[in-house]
């Protein structure tokens, strides 16, 4: 019987495996560490975070100890690239010699005081506790007006259309305005696509380097009162979902602006998907709500993520029906615990209860943290 379980090997589940192990709470991780990061985001792409969003609590294994380490400094690293990024988790691990368990979980089921825990590698785990922290894995979401559209297999989400060399010679539309469309945008093109397109309902945004130091400040205040969002009146919440927002979607980063304004690029500015007709030859003839028509080849749609915990497949029907949400959020306590007792959910699912923060990794040690606290209480 093991004291907890966690689910997800991601920036989420590490960094509260290593303060777990700090604390002395046994526990196996499940998962194959950093997957989504490596299969799922580009060659080649470079992250918004800056080196302050390490994952060690305790502050030992941080990402300036590791520049220290290379002897390279933070003026050298920043913007951080996705490799170096993956260098970092993969030195963290070593660093802290975490128990994982390379394997998926095909089945959560609640029994009478513990979790019964199926794995894909036939083995069967026991465990008084567990911790969901899958990330973005289950949760890419194209929105149906944009799906219906399209005819099947003619679009791709941005977390499949990660091989961006197989657009090469091809024309592309990105469905999307964020900074993830743009920067696909200037990846693909780098990659050879012959003509990016991209369409999005606002004006483009600035081309602007966004500041986080003050949602540092905001997963600090909750690391040290942990209703700290769930307390804000709901035009106060609204708020600080707005500035986060802002923040993060209305302006893209300076690195990308010489790279997005090619010949090769087209930006349909205030603009929707209105019809689409498969050619003859097999493209795509599109109509934006601008009067434009333009023929690709391929529909990319950088049109984010969206929590729905029905659709983790792993969760037991019987606990599902257990399990209150709200928006398709799990419903969490001041220590990101479900109302079925030992279950926990963290990163992007902890939304609801703490904030779009935790959508980003900038959060990992302040969940952590609260977790860590409510489980060395049921250890002691």
């Amino acid at each position: 019987m093991l004291h907890t379980l966690i689910i997800g090997a991601g920036p989420f589940g590490l960094t509260l495996s290593a303060h777990l192990k700090k604390q002395g709470v046994s526990h196996v991780i499940v998962g194959k560490p950093m997957e989504f990061w490596e299969k799922n985001m580009p060659e080649g792409m470079f992250l918004r975070s800056g080196c302050d969003w390490h994952l060690d609590v305790e502050g030992e294994h941080t990402m300036e100890a590791f520049l220290q380490k290379r002897g390279l400094t933070v003026a050298e690293v920043e913007p951080i690239a996705l490799d170096f990024y993956l260098e970092y988790v993969r030195w963290f691990m070593q660093q802290t010699a975490l128990p994982i368990r390379q394997a998926y979980v095909t089945d959560l089921q609640q029994k009478e005081g513990y979790f019964l825990v199926k794995l894909d590698d036939g083995n069967v785990l026991e465990a008084q506790h567990v911790v969901v922290a899958v990330g973005f894995y289950y949760f890419p979401f194209t929105p149906t007006e944009i799906a219906q559209l399209l005819p099947q297999g003619s679009f791709s989400h941005t977390c499949y259309a990660v091989d961006l060399a197989a657009f090469s010679g091809k024309r592309v539309l990105i469905i999307g305005g964020r900074q993830s469309a743009f920067e696909w945008t200037a990846l693909l093109r780098e990659k050879g696509t012959a003509q990016v397109h991209v369409s999005y309902r606002h004006e483009t945004p600035k081309f602007s380097e966004a500041h986080w130091g003050w949602v540092m400040d905001v997963v600090n205040t909750i690391g040290n009162h942990p209703t700290w969002f769930r307390e804000l009146s709901p035009e106060g919440k609204e708020e600080y979902r707005y500035r986060l927002w802002a923040e993060g979607r209305l302006k893209l980063e300076p690195w990308l602006d010489a790279r997005i304004h090619q010949d090769n690029v087209t930006l349909h500015p205030q603009t929707q998907l209105i019809s689409t007709e498969v050619t003859p030859q097999n493209s795509l003839k599109i109509q934006l709500s601008s009067g434009e028509e333009i023929e690709v080849d391929h529909v990319i749609t950088a049109t984010g993520y969206k929590v729905e915990t029905s659709q983790l497949p792993f969760l037991h029907p019987n606990l599902l029906a257990s399990l209150h949400c709200t928006n398709g959020f799990p419903c969490l306590d001041a220590h990101f615990q479900s109302n079925i007792p030992g279950l926990y959910f963290t990163s992007l699912m902890a939304g609801q209860d703490f904030g779009p923060f935790f959508g980003f990794t900038i959060a990992v040690r302040t969940s952590a943290k609260l977790i860590g606290q409510s489980l060395l209480e049921k250890l002691n």
